[in-house]
């Protein structure tokens, strides 16, 4: 048979010919891809070292370096309640190597700081939420003021008395004190810091009254008696402190806030890449040294999802969006 007239030999000549003229392009997408796939996964932390959100990028960062086979390093870019460390990683290229460690204050500083520089939905790829846990609200213990109960009734009594120190105007401490004062009528004062930890300290010294921190951070100083346990910010008590109500127990369960951790690239990083790390995530997150520690700090797992976390990003910037067009709140914070 003629080989130009056989159908096998033609069939053969079509796809010779596509490939080669395919092959102009294959070539450097293969090497910008290799390229990546050699510079190590950098962890953006927007927080300072030594905070919660630090403590668990370190905590998966090693696991997550061995399900991916390559380096990961965590950075700290503190700054204007994390907004600088969220445009760090909005602003790098969406090639999957360089990660923000996601926590709550990455949509309520979106949603109250028109300044922020970063939309939490229109400028990341979700790798996905790995954890969430409630965060602690805790008082002086230089009074007799036991409960959340006795400080709004102390607020309300005299006005302009009670101070309650937050990390940072627009971060979720903020906007969970902005929520109890809506809630309760209780003119608490707002004290921002530059982070929990000098807040801590005025606490222990009376110069404030409040705060609301994770409860690894707070734990300390209430076992040792400098600060008070009054609540947590979640429905339920936690069992890492059975002893300290929930929000429903105190007839405030529309404060029930949810402390979250997660991930995120730039927006328009391929879908594979993010689905190769959400992957490596969710095998991170079975090492049992990591969920005995999550667990410890009272944070449950979150099986790792990128749609999922991308309906949470929408749902909770929503929340606070109508919280501050409700009370007004606006914080106008550059960095």
């Amino acid at each position: 048979m003629n080989p130009k007239t056989d159908p096998a030999h033609a069939s053969h000549r079509r796809q010779l010919l596509a490939a080669t003229l395919a092959l102009p392009f294959a070539i450097p997408a293969r090497a910008q891809t290799g390229a990546a796939q050699d510079r190590p996964i950098r962890i953006i932390v927007p927080f300072a070292a030594g905070a919660g959100t630090d403590a668990v990028a370190r905590l998966i960062a090693p696991a997550l370096a061995q399900s991916l086979a390559r380096p990961v390093v965590v950075e700290n870019r503190t700054g204007a309640s994390g907004a600088i460390g969220a445009r760090l990683v909005a602003q790098s290229p969406p090639d999957g190597t360089t990660l923000l460690l996601v926590a709550s204050p990455f949509t309520t500083v979106a949603a109250v700081n028109p300044k922020a520089g970063y939309d939490p939905l229109a400028d990341f790829s979700p790798v996905g939420l790995i954890a969430s846990g409630p965060l602690l609200w805790a008082g002086s213990a230089q009074t007799d003021a036991r409960t959340l109960t006795d400080w709004v009734q102390r607020a309300r009594e005299r006005p302009g008395s009670v101070l309650y120190g937050s990390a940072g105007a627009g971060g979720i401490n903020h906007l969970m004190l902005e929520l109890l004062n809506a809630q309760t009528g209780a003119p608490i004062v707002h004290v921002p810091y530059r982070g929990t930890a000098p807040a801590v300290v005025d606490l222990v010294g009376g110069q404030i009254h409040l705060l609301t921190g994770t409860i690894p951070a707070l734990l300390p100083h209430i076992r040792e008696g400098r600060i008070r346990a009054l609540a947590v910010s979640t429905r339920e008590r936690t069992p890492v402190l059975p002893d300290v109500p929930g929000m429903s127990e105190l007839g405030l369960a529309g404060l029930e806030v949810r402390n979250v951790f997660g991930f995120a690239a730039a927006a328009r990083t391929p879908p594979a890449l993010i689905a190769t790390l959400a992957g490596a995530l969710a095998e991170a997150l079975r090492t049992p040294a990591i969920r005995e520690r999550l667990a410890a700090d009272a944070l449950d797992l979150v099986q790792p999802d990128p749609q999922g976390m991308a309906r949470f990003i929408a749902d909770d910037t929503r929340r606070w969006q109508d919280l501050a067009r409700s009370h007004g709140i606006r914080v106008d914070e550059g960095g």
